[in-house]
């Protein structure tokens, strides 16, 4: 059986680690988020409110990119965040925080739902969850330059919308992990025991 599992959480969740080690496990295609490849992104975080648009609509044209490929890969597919999270966590957060005008948003989330609708569903949903203080220790740690002025605040912002978002997440089953006491990146049992609980929240083989 060919399965799609897409990895949600927030920045730093540990999602990229994650996504990584179990494609090899498990022998599987990962797809990761194009992060290095948005030419909006360093704009977006110097300044949210003239680059948001435009970094989510890239970011929402590669990740349909990714999912119209999807039926020609001959194995299993884990994505690095879903497309999912890039509308209803991300962009909203955007508008909420006045960083996108109501024009903007409306017509960004009116082609997120249109698309969204023709798209195959996860097998599966793995929600990563993180505290702001974890996932702001992880961002220094990998050191990335266009993340070094994240805001704690900003983390929080979002980690309220993931805990929101997947309370209402109706699309496809989802299993939740603990970041603040799994560390993927650093410790294999953590790793097994992860994959363990996704393995078995995947649909059976029959269904």
């Amino acid at each position: 059986m060919k399965y799609f599992v897409a990895v949600a959480g927030n920045i730093g969740a540990g999602k990229t680690s994650l996504t990584a080690a179990l494609a090899q496990r498990w022998g599987w295609d990962a797809l990761f988020e194009p992060v290095g490849e948005n030419p909006y992104l360093a704009d977006f975080y110097r300044d949210m409110q003239r680059w948001g648009f435009h970094s989510q609509i890239f970011f929402l044209s590669r990740r349909l990119n990714d999912y119209r490929g999807l039926r020609e890969r001959s194995r299993s597919v884990i994505q690095d965040r879903s497309v999912y999270e890039d509308a209803e966590i991300f962009a909203y957060n955007l508008y909420r925080q006045g960083h996108m005008s109501a024009r903007d948003w409306h017509a960004y989330f009116d082609l997120y739902q249109a698309v969204a609708s023709l798209l195959p569903p996860p097998s599966l949903v793995v929600y990563v969850r993180a505290s702001a203080g974890t996932l702001l220790r992880r961002i220094r740690e990998r050191g990335r330059d266009i993340e070094r002025d994240i805001r704690p605040e900003y983390l929080e912002q979002l980690n309220e919308l993931y805990e929101d978002w997947i309370k209402r997440f109706t699309v496809c089953r989802a299993v939740t992990l603990d970041a603040d006491v799994l560390d993927f990146a650093h410790n294999e049992s953590h790793m097994a025991q992860a994959a363990e609980m996704i393995r078995s929240a995947l649909p059976a083989e029959n269904s």
